[in-house]
């Protein structure tokens, strides 16, 4: 007699519920973990909360819309940054929805959610994903454009159309590397006629037509602003380097896929123990173009962003690990046959529980432990909030005006521009990237100027005293880190830039 656990059970009779219980488990642990364990935001997510700032139709980050869905996202809650953990996870749960459609349209809803449990140890979608951005909005862009695009191309449903289109040009609002995206399932419809049906009708010209309206202001904005041309091409002399580059790239691909591999080679029946008998999972036969649909879109993105990315130089796969992954799990349900046995339930469970808390206890790790470890800084132990309230308190009562700009070290001024009062950022180093204030505004209006005090004299560095020529330095503050080890205090040099009187 077959002895089937309540997981095996869930699967075959309640394949949507156990969705919902996977994936809401998952993305309330990725906001609770973050919340507790961070001091500052991960990553760029502040850059990307003082871009959203100031709404810019387009800047030398890309399109805006992540950037803009970001402040919303950060006023909504308040000014709290739990704002950006939420919407990092709802783009989370966005995302396996329509991984899950497209699975059940291929492979039946029991496989579907197969699908999803393995998809979901996938370390591209654990701690990576709360660092919101365009690389992260991308993702439930990609799969609905996946799920709709089959459903218009494979199964003939007009009614997808319309969806299609608003997400296509969701997407070229998202990423710099929508177009390439977009010309695969392009080229799987022409390169099919079962597919090329679907172009021949109406729908095509009015779905275009969505598009372009979509895209039209960011496409306005690149041509006033020059930005068509691609990075260039890589000499003969780095040809090396950049294969190099290419080849890590797509090696952290292959450890990301980690977890599945270990999934299935514990699901494998030659090492089951005799006499076994292991509960089955049944579907109906794959539709063959839906087999080579699957099998092109798990393959082809990884393998050209990973040459995309080598070829310009680029430090990640272009449109990210999480889009170029997401139908790992899916293609390893496809490639199973129509019955599949589950055996080491309990064992399967178990890995399956660790794998998915691993990246969890190795933030709380990091947190908690390595700052007594080592002498390394730890970027989301800064206390931003008390770093934030400092400078912006110090500022309006030195001058009795709210801060409006900030200056100097781009992470600390990215901090000090999460402030109440959200002050303006400029990038002195760099000031064609804020184009929303000059050095002339920032003399005008005034504002705070930072950098790492390397003393207590809390001098400025050379380049910043070149920018700002005639800044007085303030004694420097001290601030101690969410848990501090063996660091030392973090000591931030500061002057106020006072506004010129008109």
């Amino acid at each position: 007699m077959r002895f089937a656990s309540l997981i095996v059970e869930l699967i075959r009779a309640r394949p949507l519920l156990l969705f919902w219980l996977v994936v809401g488990a998952q993305s309330l642990l990725w906001v609770l973990v973050p919340t507790l364990f961070y001091a500052s935001p991960p990553a760029d997510v502040a850059i990307v909360l003082a871009y959203g700032r100031e709404y810019q139709v387009g800047t030398d980050l890309g399109p805006p819309l992540a950037f803009w869905l970001a402040d919303l996202a950060y006023r909504a809650a308040g000014g709290h940054i739990v704002g950006v953990y939420v919407l990092a996870q709802l783009c989370f749960i966005v995302t396996f929805y329509a991984l899950f459609q497209l699975a059940r349209c291929v492979v039946g809803a029991q496989y579907a959610v197969i699908a999803v449990l393995l998809t979901s140890t996938v370390t591209a979608f654990a701690s990576s994903g709360v660092e919101f951005g365009p690389l992260i909005l991308a993702r439930p862009l990609w799969a609905l454009v996946l799920w709709h695009g089959w459903q218009v191309f494979g199964q003939h449903r007009r009614a997808a159309w319309f969806a299609l289109s608003i997400e296509t040009g969701l997407l070229l609002l998202t990423t710099v590397a929508a177009p390439a995206l977009l010309v695969m399932p392009l080229a799987f419809a022409l390169a099919n006629e079962r597919c090329r049906r679907a172009l021949m009708s109406l729908d095509t010209v009015f779905a275009a037509l969505v598009i372009a309206v979509l895209a039209l202001p960011y496409g306005i904005w690149l041509l006033r602003a020059n930005q068509f041309a691609l990075p260039p091409l890589p000499t003969t002399a780095d040809l090396g380097d950049r294969a190099l580059i290419g080849l890590k790239l797509f090696g952290g691909l292959i450890v990301s896929l980690a977890g599945i591999a270990l999934l299935a080679v514990l699901n494998i029946g030659r090492f089951a123990p005799k006499h076994h008998d292991a509960p089955m999972i049944t579907r109906t036969p794959v539709d063959p173009l839906a087999r080579y649909f699957v099998y092109v879109f798990a393959l082809a993105p990884p393998i050209a962003a990973s040459i995309a990315a080598a070829v310009f130089g680029l430090g990640h796969v272009v449109g990210g690990a999480g889009v170029v992954l997401l139908l790992s799990g899916l293609v390893v349900t496809t490639l199973a046959g129509d019955v599949l046995y589950l055996h080491r339930q309990r064992l399967l469970r178990s890995a399956w529980v660790a794998l998915i808390l691993a990246p969890a206890a190795a933030v709380v790790f990091t947190a908690l432990v390595q700052p007594w470890l080592s002498r390394t800084e730890v970027p989301t132990a800064l206390p931003a909030s008390e770093i934030a309230r400092f400078f912006a308190d110090s500022f309006e009562r030195r001058t009795g005006k709210p801060l409006p700009a900030v200056a100097g070290d781009p992470q600390l001024a990215g901090l000090i521009a999460l402030a109440p009062s959200r002050p303006h950022l400029l990038l002195d180093a760099a000031p064609s990237r804020s184009p929303w204030i000059t050095f002339a505004d920032f003399e005008r209006n005034g504002g705070i100027v930072v950098w790492r005090a390397a003393d207590t004299a809390g001098r400025p560095p050379d380049d910043i005293a070149k920018r700002f020529p005639g800044i007085v330095p303030e004694l420097p503050r001290a601030f101690e880190r969410m848990i501090s080890g063996r660091q030392p205090l973090l000591r931030i040099g500061w002057a106020i830039v006072r506004s010129k009187a008109p």
